[in-house]
């Protein structure tokens, strides 16, 4: 017989208040077919993780330190990096995948329970019963990611950055806010940097991992861009900018570096901790700016998850008017320093055939 569980654990629980209206829809006829083909998709791609992925293989630490790469930035091809000793660019790799992989768990925690709350406030049925599949996805994530974590270490402290928008998405009581929140910009991110980190490293356990996920995000995403771009041309232009301001925000908190809260910042901390000066790593950087900027260039260049894909999902779904697009620019100039182009001179297109996109460079 199991042990008695406590209401709550003390030290592992957190609450958030999250009013929100319960919507019936007494309408079972689909509405939003896109939506519904969806759903049937979900229903086909569900897979198990404990079963189909071998977690009685151990890591493979060579690989994993030779295909490290912060943020997509090809570090791993450096003099700087290969100059480290091997144990050095393991616990450097080590430490920092696990921030990032502990932030993905934490964000599939919050994704798991933001799907629920969209099974109960969508109006639409056929949202609901694609939320409801989302959320039994977003449970698979999270028990494969604290699977794949604890071969490298523990769960790191979820980011403050993070921690304050998944808050702010599990606490608003508008559905539109809280789909562009979480399946546009939170989805969004995931994706382009499970996609980003599956095609980087040759790890392949964290590589099959992270290409089963990738397919789910794809959906999730396409969830969001089919779902609100069917509602925004029917919404009027206050409550157009309302959702794009929170958009901006929900991106904001993670890419302004002048609040010191974001990603980067907690992964610095990380290499300090692993006998490395940020400072003088980024100086060392620095003098191979050519080479890494060629490897970028040869790979199809990157611009980040933001720019490179969470702001053309904006701007299909009809949520980039000059006014925000304004207040992008304006955060990429402050963080950048006049290395990116304006968003009006850089432009993305949303993929077309976003599985493919999701399959392409593996």
């Amino acid at each position: 017989m199991s042990e008695a569980l406590p209401e709550r654990h003390p030290v592992q629980t957190e609450g958030v208040k999250t009013p929100m209206e319960a919507v019936y829809n007494w309408n079972y006829e689909p509405e939003i077919d896109e939506l519904r083909t969806l759903y049937a998709n979900a229903l086909d791609r569900q897979w198990i993780a404990m079963k189909q992925l071998d977690w009685e293989q151990e890591l493979d630490r060579e690989a994993f330190s030779r295909t490290f790469s912060m943020g997509g930035i090809p570090i791993q091809e450096t003099e700087f990096w290969k100059g480290l000793s091997a144990d050095t660019r393991w616990e450097v790799a080590r430490r920092s995948a696990s921030f990032m992989l502990s932030n993905f768990l934490h964000g599939e925690q919050g994704a798991l329970m933001v799907a629920a709350q969209l099974v109960s406030a969508v109006p639409h049925m056929d949202g609901k019963f694609y939320a409801a599949t989302q959320t039994m996805d977003e449970a698979r994530h999270v028990e494969g990611f604290a699977a794949y974590i604890r071969k490298l270490g523990e769960v790191q402290p979820i980011a403050p950055a993070l921690k304050q928008l998944l808050d702010d998405v599990l606490a608003t009581d508008d559905w539109m806010l809280k789909a562009v929140g979480m399946q546009v910009v939170t989805e969004g991110l995931a994706l382009y940097s499970f996609r980003d980190m599956r095609n980087t490293t040759e790890e392949p356990l964290l590589k099959e991992l992270l290409t089963y996920v990738s397919r789910d995000e794809a959906r999730h995403t396409g969830y969001g861009v089919k779902y609100l771009s069917a509602v925004v041309p029917t919404l009027s232009d206050e409550k157009v900018a309302e959702i794009e301001d929170f958009a901006f925000e929900a991106a904001r908190k993670l890419v302004d570096s002048r609040g010191g809260m974001t990603m980067r910042d907690s992964v610095m901390q990380l290499w300090s901790e692993a006998g490395i000066d940020p400072k003088e790593a980024f100086l060392e950087l620095a003098k191979e700016r050519e080479k890494i900027a060629s490897s970028m260039r040869s790979s199809g260049g990157r611009r980040g998850p933001v720019r490179g894909f969470v702001i053309p999902t904006l701007r299909t779904i009809g949520l980039l008017s000059p006014r925000i697009q304004a207040a992008y620019d304006e955060m990429f100039l402050a963080n950048f320093q006049g290395m990116i182009q304006p968003i009006s001179q850089d432009v993305v297109e949303f993929p077309d055939d976003l599985e493919a996109w999701v399959e392409s460079g593996a």
